[in-house]
């Protein structure tokens, strides 16, 4: 076997190992969803004192609608705090996080403002920022744009107090959005079908599933224990989600709490975010690479040997597999290959659009005619950007240790709602 069909090969069964990897996961997410559609959420006997917190940083065009949201929130009022952290901001958030404050004497709505000295250098400062003024003895996390539901509150504290083995209990987050434009239409297709149904399936199989960012419960003794959260992480909800199964706890998902929250309508915030999850990512990859040899790490080794896969060994063998496929067809490489990498090429669309089809019609509302056919479309032009994305992200990442960058507020633009 001559060496460019010997590397089209080895590409092509890195390609559908991490290809059946999904599909098992996506079979055993719909086992999961199943089973939790038939399964009510447990109940509350004793509310919990809950630190809502909420890092922003110019947001004014959201924060209202989210903190509106979470005042709503059928928990007693007298049982849980929203602290915002208005971080560094230069718009007029100050003054309505002030407004809603007068306006709702019954909740405790602590507003924390930083400055260009002690705030706007991530999230994660923002949080522990926070943290220092928060007085649950569980902290819930949403983003500046999420509209939580009402009872996403009770059912993630009623799911971790229900079992000693949790250390966090994670909803689902559904595209306030979704219809604004073509690319929201995608995120709201690949959050159900990407995101949560892997999610689901990887507590299914293996009780492993990564914190999200927004819509989460934690028990306040783990952060504190952990010191906080670690400045330098970019992707701080994966970060955390390794350091709390290195503590002998699970985290587990629960999506009958759902949030709304608004995603990126033009490709050039889409980009920024993205690439900003990649490198949070490899991040996090890095730095935990190491517990793949302890013997204390194998709850987590399948997610560090999963993100070695997806950032390096699939990124690579996709860019070369569309080489080749391309060079086939024009003439100007020849393979013997070529007949079965494009037979495999086919199968893989096939998997893809029903695959992802059957996922989203767990969701009302979603099964239609133009879903579909944007599924197809969304195989040769949205995934397709994510190698573009992960590349791109790959060359910051080092290029951010090269040059020795400080980690900073990477805010997504919002939008009017």
């Amino acid at each position: 076997m001559s060496g460019l069909n010997l590397v089209a090969l080895m590409a092509l069964i890195c390609i559908w190992t991490l290809l059946l990897v999904n599909v098992t996961l996506t079979v055993a997410g719909y086992r999961y969803y199943v089973k939790t559609e038939n399964t009510p959420a447990p109940e509350l006997s004793a509310y919990p004192m809950v630190s809502v917190l909420i890092p922003a940083h110019n947001e004014a065009q959201v924060i209202v609608q989210t903190v509106t949201s979470i005042l709503r929130f059928d928990y007693p009022a007298d049982r849980y705090e929203i602290i915002v952290i208005n971080d560094n901001s230069s718009d007029n958030s100050a003054a309505l996080l002030e407004t809603l404050r007068v306006k709702n004497p019954e909740h405790k709505l602590k507003i924390i403002s930083t400055d260009a000295a002690t705030g706007g250098k991530g999230k994660s400062n923002a949080l522990n920022i926070g943290l220092k003024q928060a007085e649950g003895e569980l902290l819930a996390i949403y983003d500046a744009d999420n509209t939580p539901e009402r009872g996403a509150l009770r059912i993630l504290v009623a799911e971790l107090m229900a079992d000693d083995r949790l250390g966090a209990v994670i909803g689902k987050f559904r595209t306030r959005n979704r219809n604004a434009s073509l690319f929201t239409r995608f995120i709201n297709i690949e959050t159900l079908a990407f995101q949560w149904m892997a999610q689901a399936g990887r507590w299914q199989l293996f009780k492993l599933c990564t914190i999200p960012g927004t819509n989460f419960v934690i028990r306040r003794e783990i952060i504190d224990a952990m010191g906080g959260w670690d400045t330098k992480a970019l992707a701080e909800d994966t970060e955390i989600s390794f350091r709390i199964y290195m503590m002998g706890y699970l985290i587990k998902m629960q999506p009958k709490a759902v949030t709304w929250e608004q995603e990126p309508q033009v490709f050039r915030v889409w980009f920024k975010q993205r690439t900003r999850w990649v490198k949070g990512n490899i991040y996090v990859l890095i730095k935990n690479i190491p517990l793949i040899f302890r013997k204390d790490a194998k709850r987590i080794r399948f997610d560090i040997i999963y993100f070695l896969c997806i950032y390096f060994l699939l990124l690579m063998s996709l860019l070369f597999s569309d080489f080749m496929l391309l060079g086939d067809l024009t003439g100007i490489l020849h393979s013997t290959l070529a007949g079965f990498s494009i037979l495999l090429w086919l199968m893989a669309i096939l998997l893809f659009v029903v695959g992802t089809f059957v996922t989203i019609l767990t969701e009302p509302g979603e099964m239609s005619l133009s879903n579909f056919l944007l599924i197809i479309l969304m195989y040769f032009t949205y995934s397709k950007l994510w190698m573009v994305v992960a590349f791109a992200g790959l060359l910051q990442y080092i290029g951010d240790m090269v040059l020795k960058r400080e980690t900073k507020w990477y805010k997504t633009e919002r939008f009017e709602t």
